[in-house]
Parts: C-alpha cells; structure tokens; sequence
C-alpha cells in the first residue's frame, strides 16, 4: 500500500520520530496509526534492551523546590553522549522526570517508572528515536517540617546540590542566601558528610592505617605513629566534613563559624541536617 508524505509527518509529530523511521512504521503497520505509534515504542524497548550494557554517564541533573521551600527533589538522567544530553527532546524528558519525581515523590527510579505510564512511554519514546541508552539514574525526596530546602544547580546541569537544614522557626527567608552559599560550597567543596561524627568507621581506620603506613615509611618511630595518624585524620575531617571546611567565599572561617555567626545574629539554633551532592558519573550511585 501507498503511505502517504502527510501520513508520514502526522506520525513524526506526534512520536518526534524521524521521518526515515515514521515510513518504516506506517508500512509495518499497512497504515494504522496507533499500531505504528506502538511499533515506534517497542523500538525504543528494543533500542533499551539491545543498549543495557552501554554506560550512559552523560545527561542532566535537575531539582525541584516547593513554593514553601520545605521540601525538594533532585533527580540524575543519563544518556550515552553528551549531544543527546543538549537535545530537545532529551531536556524534555529530564524536565518531565523532574517534575514528576516532585508530585509523586517516588522512593526510587523504579517506582517512577513502574507507577507513572507518561514518564515510562516517554522514556522509551525518545530511546527509540535518539537511538541511545537512557536511564533515570537516581532520584531523591527530601521533606522537612521545621527546616528549608535550598537548592543549586551548577552551569550546565551536570552538578546539583541539595541542603536540608533544621530549626529554621520564623528565620527561612533570612537564611536562604545563606543557604545558597552553603549549596555551592558542596559543590565546589566535595564534602563526604556534614560533621566528623558521620564519618563512616571503617573509612576512618582506612584512613588511619595509611597515615601510619606512610610515616613508617618515612622511618618514624612507631610508637608516636599513632599520634601522627591522629594529627593528619583532623587535616581529613578539615578537608571532607562539611562544618569544618574552610567557607570558599571567606577562608578565614570555616562553615560552621559562618552558622554561628547566623545563629548568633538571630538568636536562633539551625543546623545543618543533611545534603545531597549530585555529579554525572559519581561512582557513589
């Protein structure tokens, strides 16, 4: 049968297919357009299956923040390639990942996609035209009563940030520049965990044990290398726990004077309760 250059482009709009595909389809399908419209989706099932083991470490990295800034959602969307990544259609599905992620709060890229039909037919939508593997990678939820959710997003949006703080009470609104500050200082800073107390034991002894194999090294003594170890694990906490990093915009304080500072000016307790870093390609997904 003859398809037709309108049967064609009616398909291409509705799909975002290309034209080449959209032909192949209709002729598949002797003309039915809604039995090509699922040739078109099970190409892009296909294109995922035959694709699986494809790293997809491009892509996009977004937030959402609610109008009353007590809770936020970021989300990580890969592709293969960084072109796909700045493709409309592919800017289109992160958004829709996004916002979607912000009214359901799913748990997990799972649930997204197992409990939403829209993300899940896009998702194979646009696999089966840019020809790509493409994953919601990873996604988090974070909602908090009494605390203020800021977030940062970093040129390019393949860095993004989110902080939670608690004991906000009536100073949100002051602290949210702050809190912006705070944002980029994780991204910039690349901090493990908000204080020395969330460092992880064995990450700890790890660290210790090479600080003591390395003054041995050196030819110190062994009985001052436990002291060593001790001295340069402060150096680490310094480094990696987000209290205690130097404030990138004034290195004379650290971040925990510049909360200080906040809470003495306002005669209030707010604390940093969590973040979350989000960065293309982070082994820690």
């Amino acid at each position: 049968m003859t398809i037709t250059t309108q049967q064609v482009q009616e398909l291409r709009q509705k799909t975002g297919s290309g034209m080449m595909d959209c032909k192949k389809a209709l002729i598949e399908a002797e003309g039915n357009m809604e039995k090509a419209i699922e040739i078109l989706r099970k190409k892009g099932q296909a294109v995922a299956s035959k694709r699986a083991q494809k790293t997809a470490s491009e892509g996009l990295v977004l937030t959402r923040i609610a109008g009353d800034k007590k809770s936020g959602i970021i989300v990580e969307v890969n592709c293969e390639t960084d072109f796909v990544a700045g493709s409309e259609d592919f800017v289109k599905l992160a958004n829709l990942v996004a916002d979607k992620t912000a009214e359901t709060h799913p748990t997990s890229p799972k649930e997204l996609i197992e409990n939403n039909q829209v993300v899940k037919d896009n998702l194979n939508d646009v696999m089966g035209k840019v020809g790509e593997k493409i994953e919601i990678s990873r996604l988090a939820v974070d909602k908090i009563d009494n605390g203020l959710v800021v977030d940062y997003i970093h040129p390019g949006s393949k860095l993004g940030v989110m902080v939670v703080f608690n004991n906000t009470g009536n100073y949100a609104s002051e602290l949210y520049s702050l809190g912006k500050d705070i944002a980029m200082q994780v991204a910039a800073m690349r901090p493990i965990c908000v204080t020395r107390d969330e460092v992880p034991k064995e990450l700890i002894d790890k660290e210790i044990e090479i600080y003591k194999e390395v003054s041995r090294k050196e030819g110190k003594p062994e009985q001052i290398l436990e002291k060593i170890a001790q001295g340069k694990l402060n150096k680490y906490y310094q480094e990696n726990c987000l209290i205690e990093q130097a404030y990138i915009k004034d290195n004379s304080m650290s971040v925990g004077d510049l909360l200080k500072e906040f809470n003495s000016k306002n005669n209030s307790d707010v604390k940093i309760d969590h973040f979350r870093r989000f960065h293309l390609g982070d082994e820690n997904k």
